[in-house]
Order: structure tokens, then sequence, then C-alpha cells
């Protein structure tokens, strides 16, 4: 039979991280005492006073369609919030975007801009999605590669160099899946003056801006001047910061006519983000003080489960790893044992049942991918399985 898929599914690849949090539920349907380190969403329930807001939204039918963009009292939540906490001026609800998800918010968003043939810089390591999403739009990804010493982190110079007549976006993901590296203010600000100059766009990733640790504040390249916001678009969602993973609910901060073309392509696509969601969102910017709450108790748990990882990572001979500084990932380094990231992980998988993303996923081969959204007692035995592992080779 003649091959009856296009050219965007025959090219397209599936999603390593998704892939290696599958078979670690496998292994463990089969009775198997896995360590998962793959996923990529937080351990917690949803906060229970945003799920009785969804429950009432069900109960008194809020089930119909609602405007493509999203409820109206939400996108004006959302402007509110953008302007209070981010420090983006000069916005309203008309540049509000609510998606089904912030992956699809991503995708809107490079649609919207990118034509076939334009390139696309991505600093390496980069989220999985990115180049896939690029290539599904017809745009070519172009990759800028940060190391370990650099923390993961690409300077202006480096984009520089990298630009090219062709250019049309760089994306950014602050703090970043698969590092945890934040972008201060100034490295940003120098970022978005060639951005301005070069009269580009950035697409700003910030589903993990409220995650943080050791005092470090998320800053977004929008907020750097009033001619910087208008060459980002931001994009987030509630999955992380409110535990809210199955919920799908994406959103999008951008300048009028990005805007106005995204409502355009999701009118045309999804119609819009599931309403009764929709309403549960609303609960969570609405009860910031609950939200709080729910987010300090996370951050807690998550930064002591950071730490031990760190420790216990830093403690094995061959590994060395950086302290990340935001979302819930570590990232550390196995170059010295002179295997592939993907031989290492499925070799750890087959003799130690412990559960990795390899690195050559997200750009680089030189490290893998730890999540510590999982239970301490988790990150104890998997430590101490990756020991024995590492002593061996």
């Amino acid at each position: 039979m003649n091959n009856r898929l296009s050219t965007w599914a025959n090219n397209i690849a599936p999603s390593p991280t998704l892939i290696v949090d599958a078979k670690a539920k496998k292994l463990k349907a089969e009775g198997k005492d896995v360590c998962g380190f793959g996923a990529g969403e937080p351990d917690f329930d949803t906060p229970l006073f945003i799920k009785e807001a969804c429950i009432k939204a069900v109960e008194s039918g809020k089930t119909k369609y609602i405007a493509s963009s999203g409820l109206p009292e939400l996108r004006e939540a959302l402007a509110k919030l953008y302007t209070e906490t981010k420090g983006i001026k000069n916005i309203s609800a008309a540049n509000i975007t609510v998606s089904p998800g912030g992956k699809f918010s991503c995708y809107l968003a490079i649609k919207a801009v990118v034509s076939p043939g334009d390139e696309v810089i991505i600093p390496a390591p980069y989220w999985v999605s990115y180049p896939e999403m690029v290539k599904l739009c017809g745009g070519n990804p172009v990759f800028v590669y940060a190391s370990d010493a650099a923390d993961f982190k690409v300077t202006p110079e480096q984009l520089r160099k990298a630009i090219t007549d062709k250019t049309k976006l760089i994306i950014l993901n602050s703090p970043s899946n698969p590092t945890g590296s934040v972008y201060s203010a100034d490295e940003l600000k120098a970022i978005m003056d060639l951005v301005v100059e070069k009269n580009l766009l950035v697409m700003s990733d910030e589903i993990y801006s409220y995650l943080m640790y050791d005092g470090c504040v998320a800053a977004s390249p929008a907020s750097v001047s009033e001619e910087a916001w208008q060459h980002t678009i931001v994009v987030s969602g509630f999955s992380k910061a409110y535990s809210m993973t199955g919920w799908r609910l994406g959103t999008m901060c951008a300048p009028d006519d990005i805007a106005k073309a995204v409502a355009n392509l999701q009118s045309q696509t999804t119609s819009n983000a599931t309403t009764f969601a929709q309403f549960g969102a609303l609960a969570a910017l609405e009860n910031p003080k609950l939200a709080k709450e729910s987010l300090d108790e996370m951050l807690k748990v998550f930064d002591r489960r950071r730490l031990a990882l760190l420790n216990g990572l830093n403690s094995i001979d061959g590994i060395s790893c950086r302290r990340a500084k935001g979302a819930f990932y570590l990232f550390p380094n196995i170059s010295s044992f002179g295997m592939a990231s993907s031989d290492f992980c499925a070799k750890l998988l087959e003799d130690e049942l412990v559960a990795l993303v390899p690195g050559i996923a997200f750009g680089s081969d030189s490290n893998v991918r730890f999540s510590y959204a999982v239970a301490d007692s988790v990150i104890e035995k998997g430590l101490d399985r990756m020991r024995k592992f590492c002593s061996r080779l």
C-alpha cells in the first residue's frame, strides 16, 4: 500500500518524555518496582477549591461553546495578572488567549508567525516539542548550544552569530525544561535589545515561572520595555503551578496582531478550551490566598526533593549536576562514562529499573533528565540504584 500519511505526519517524532513515562507505567503495571523519574507533572492533586469551582460550573450548565479566545472574565483576570506580576504594561483581555494546554499555546504562537522556510532559533538544551512544532509549521529549527558551564544559558553573542536573513523567531524557556536554569532580568534585557535591533520575535515559555527556589525570581522578556513587549509572545498555563496537567488549559499573552491571528487559528482548530475547566482556572486567579497556600506547600516539598536529589547525584562518582533554580528537573552530566545518553538510560532501566529521559531528546547527549516530582522514597531508592549502576560502569 502506498504511504497514506502526509509529509508532516511522516516527519514528526513522538514525544520522548511521554514514551519514557508510558514505559515506566507499563512496567509498574506488570508488578515491577520501577523508580520513574520521567514524568513532567506535579505529583499533587489539583487544589480542592479549583475542583469545586469546576464541578459547580458543570452543575450550573456551563457546558456550551464560548468565545474562541476564552472565557471573558478569565481573560480579564489573566491580563490583570500579567500586568501585576510580570510588569507588562498596556495589555487587556484582547491580548489574551486561553487554549487547550500550554503545549497548544506554544504551537499556536509558532503557527501564527512562522512561514515555510523561516528559521527559528532554539537554545539547547530545549524542551522536546519545540523543534517538532517548528517543523510542523514548515520552519527550520536552528540550535544554539549552551553548556553546563554556562548554566545552560545562551548569550546575545551566540544568538547574533546564529541570526540570518531567514530568522523569524527565537524561543526562550525560563525556568527551563529540562535544566531548571533561569535567565536573570539583565540577561533577558541584553537578549531583547538584540531582538528589537534585528526586528525579530521571541516566544517566551513561562509555564514554570511560579516554581522558583533560592529566592530567585522569574523575569519576563515582555517586561523589559514597551518595545520589547511588542516583540514578545508569552505562553504559559495552569498545569504546573496549580497541578492541573490533565485539565489542558494554556494561556498566551501577545501583541494585538498576533493575538488576533491566534484567535482565528484556534477558532478553526479546537474552537475553545473546555468551558467548565476555565471556571476552575478563574477560581484559581480569584482566590489568590488559597492559590498561594497550595503553591507554597508544593514548593516546600519540591525544594526538599531538589536538594536531596542534587546532593545525592553529586555524591556519585562520575556524575556532576548543577543546582537548578526553577521548575522540577535536574539535568546531570554523565559524559564521564563514555556512553550515549540513550544507551545509558536503556541499560539503567534494564539493570536497575530506574527510568530517566536521555539528554539527546533535549539536544544534549552528555546529560540525562530527572524529574523530582516524585515521592521522597522514590528519590532515595533511585539514588541507591543509580549509585550501584554507576559503580559498575
